[in-house]
């Protein structure tokens, strides 16, 4: 338990902030990126929503 308590000691408000916010970044960006069969509606690898297929 000891090992545990000094790994999470090291962990700060900071450190967790900053990893959401380049989660998020990333994840817009190959939304973004990324053809819509890949990241899109009803995507493989990110579904963005329902696709309306006409």
């Amino acid at each position: 338990m000891a090992f545990l308590d000094q790994f999470f000691a090291q962990v700060s408000f900071d450190d967790v902030a900053m990893t959401l916010i380049a989660c998020l970044v990333i994840r817009e960006a190959m939304i973004a990126t990324l053809p819509d069969r890949i990241a899109g509606p009803g995507g493989l690898l990110i579904d963005t929503g329902t696709r309306q297929d006409a």
